[in-house]
Parts: C-alpha cells; structure tokens; sequence
C-alpha cells in the first residue's frame, strides 16, 4: 500500500482487505490470459509515467485488470461503473496494492456520480470506460478534462450506443476503442458470460427452480442468446421477444418461441431484459402479468424495467429478501423486481466467470495499449478492436488451455488471395 493510493481514496472500509486479496487471489488463479499479458506490460513497460482512469464493476476481476494495467507502469485510479456491482472487501485490498479507489457499495446517486468525477479529476492520460458515464460526464460537465486524455477503450453496448451518438453529431472529442464489439468479447463474454452469471444470480437470489417454468428473454442479441440457452439448458420453456426481424427468425431456428412482449407477458414465470433501450417493459405488460412473475434486467442501466410505472400499479412495496422486491399490485398479484432493475449478475452476484472475463480484459488492456501506442495519429472517433488483437487474445486462450490448431500453408494463403482458378 502507498501513502499516495490510502491517502486519496475513498472506501467504505480498509479492515475488509484480506477478504478482498482472497477474490483477486482466486480469479488470478484463473485468468491465465491476464497474466500472459501482466508479463509482457512488466517486462515494456506500456503505461510508464501514465495516469489511467477506470470506471468498470468493482470486483475481483475488474480489480486483477487495475492491477495489470499498473504492471505497465500507470498509476491507476478506478470507480464504480454501478452503485451495487461495486464490492467494498476487493476495494480495500485494492487499495493496499497501490490502487487509488474511489467507490463503496450502493452510495446515493450524488455520491455515486462524485465519485466519478473525482476519478477524471485525477487527470488521466487514459481511461476504460464501462457505460459510457466517464465519457458523457467527460463531454457534457467537464470538458475541461478532456485535454490530457489520450483515448480509451468502452466496455460495453450502451456506452458504445453513447459514443456512436456523440460521433454522429460530430461531438466526440477523444478515440474510444468498441471493445464491447471485438470477436473475444460479444462470441464469448455476451454470450456465455452472461447467460451463465444472470441465472447464477436469479438462482442464488430466489431459491426457486427454473425448470418447468417459462423464461422471457426480451432481446436476441449476443447476450439474450446467451440467456435463452442457458434458461433452455435449465429446463425451462423460453420466449424470446425481439424488435429486428432478423434476429426473430434466427431466434425461431434456434427453436425459441417467438412473439410480442404484451403476449410473452402473460405466459413468464421469469423475465429477463437484454436490449440497452429504455421501457421494453412497461405498464401493458404488468397488467397482464401472472401472480408472483419474477423481473430482472441484464443490460447496463436500470431503464429497461419501467420502475415508474410499477411503483405506481403497487399499493405497497416490500423487500422480502435481498436484492428482491415485493410490489403487491392493487388487484392482488405479486410481481418481484430484482436488483432494483439494474444489471442482476452483478447486482445480485458476482459477474461472469474469470474464465470468460479473462479474454474480455485481456481486450481492454491490449486495446489501452493500442491507442496509448498510437493516439498522435489515430481520429477522435470510435474504434474497432484491432483484429490481430482479438486473434492474439484467441491465441492465448487456446495456449492456456493446451489446444492446438492448424496454420495455412503459403500454397493455401496464395490461393485464397488469387481471384483466378488454380490448379
């Protein structure tokens, strides 16, 4: 622990930290890729003499990743990207690996947001962003920040939605790398990341069985294909909502039922929302739905569940466990709210697997790299992942795992960059 770290962060509790060098021992263990790539920032020193801001779920995972990027040298400030994603142990202990933080768990919503701001504040060079708060607080309160920083890297669909909308009206001031929509990230984080951490959260918040019963998938992107097949792994009959026709069709071949949402309302024992848009449940929806119906949300921000106007249907609201919420609705019914609508897997459990979350921050660090690497000529806009990037973390994997696989002949290579037939 360094002076410098203790004496400008902000944590609930420092007598927590052993329990958090537990977590972040034990995902260490399990994220090889990561180390492959600590190794390489210890021995170049990428981020030497830099300053680097992160805002991402705070907790053990997210911690070994601080903890890497300052192996290249930075000194790394983190916050909270969520009020209750963030895990004060793994905070304390982060803190006493040199890690200035700036986040407890479930602060109000001034606290919240100060907390971030104080993060910019430090003044980085660069920035991993999850959300995009960092950014839009970057460009809309404090612009005066914006001079130092030399890029960054976005980790997930809404904050790209965020950055490719400042793009569009030509107001996005720094390049921000889309690392929310590299191969490693959407084939493999979205998609089994997700389906597995959002039912090891409803299962370990409700104490219920799934199988037998109808899940609502709201969305078929790469994190509802996800969910709908681990929900189907469980037993459970799915329905998939969608608005992009072709994704319904890809939904029905993959044998889900498909159908609009104030239809799938009336049949889901479980919900699940996975769009990034705001009101895909909403007041229609809660009238017909059944007694004790159970609502969760996947995506980023707390919108997707339309809390108004439930609150507004319930003549009283209770928490009945933790993370779940009773709104007894005037006729009677029971429905019950997860997480207060905001992202179940972390807010009601503990993110993805390392595993997976492993090939994900393994991204973001090589993509910090890259802008760091390359910032004078790259343009203030968003960025695809490189692909040598993505299939240098795909490598790794494989590596770690002991696989090996084939590498085309120079024969082969000439013949697939010919447009003439060949013998």
């Amino acid at each position: 622990m360094t002076t410098l770290s203790l004496e400008n962060s902000i944590v609930k509790d420092m007598a927590l930290a052993p329990e958090g060098h537990l977590k972040i021992d034990w995902v260490e263990a399990h994220m090889p890729v990561l180390n492959q790539i600590r190794r390489q920032f210890e021995a170049e020193q990428p981020f030497k003499g830099l300053k680097v801001t992160i805002a991402l779920h705070l907790e053990a995972k997210t911690a070994y990743l601080a903890k890497v990027v300052q192996a290249g040298g930075a000194e790394v400030t983190i916050t909270g990207s969520n009020p209750l994603s963030t895990q004060d142990d793994v905070c304390a202990a982060l803190v006493e690996d040199g890690v200035t933080v700036l986040a407890k768990y479930n602060p109000d919503p001034e606290e919240y947001k100060e907390l971030q701001i104080r993060a910019l504040e430090t003044k980085p060079d660069l920035i991993i962003d999850d959300g995009g708060d960092l950014v839009t607080i970057l460009h809309s309160e404090r612009p005066d920040l914006l001079e130092n920083i030399r890029g960054g890297a976005e980790e997930t669909t809404t904050g790209i939605i965020r950055l490719k909308a400042l793009e569009k009206e030509g107001l996005l001031k720094l390049p921000m790398v889309a690392v929310n929509d590299g191969y490693c990230k959407y084939l493999f984080d979205n998609r089994y990341g997700t389906g597995q951490s959002v039912w090891d959260a409803v299962n370990r918040t409700t104490n219920l069985v799934v199988a037998g019963k109808t899940a609502v998938v709201v969305g078929y992107g790469w994190c509802g294909k996800g969910v709908a097949m681990r929900a189907k792994g469980l037993g459970a009959k799915v329905i998939v909502t969608e608005v992009d026709p072709i994704r319904a069709v890809e939904a029905h071949m993959d044998g889900f039922e498909v159908m609009p949402m104030i239809e799938a309302a009336k049949h889901g024992d479980f919900f699940v929302t996975v769009t990034g848009n705001h009101s895909v449940i909403t007041g229609e929806h809660f009238d017909v739905m059944k007694d004790g119906a159970i609502l969760c949300n996947a995506g980023h921000f707390d919108v997707e569940v339309n809390k108004i106007e439930l609150s507004k249907r319930a003549s009283s609201i209770r928490t009945v466990r933790r993370n779940i919420e009773e709104y007894q609705l005037q006729d009677g019914r029971k429905l019950y709210l997860l997480a207060e609508g905001r992202l179940v897997n972390l807010g009601a459990g503990d993110g993805h697997p390392a595993e997976i979350m492993d090939m994900t921050f393994a991204l973001q660090a090589m993509s910090l790299k890259y802008v760091n690497d390359n910032y004078q000529s790259i343009e203030a806009k968003v960025l695809n992942v490189p692909f040598e990037i993505d299939q240098q973390v795909a490598r790794y994997k494989l590596e770690s795992l002991g696989i090996q696989i084939d590498a085309l002949t120079p024969e082969q290579i000439k013949y697939l960059d010919s447009w003439t037939t060949q013998e």
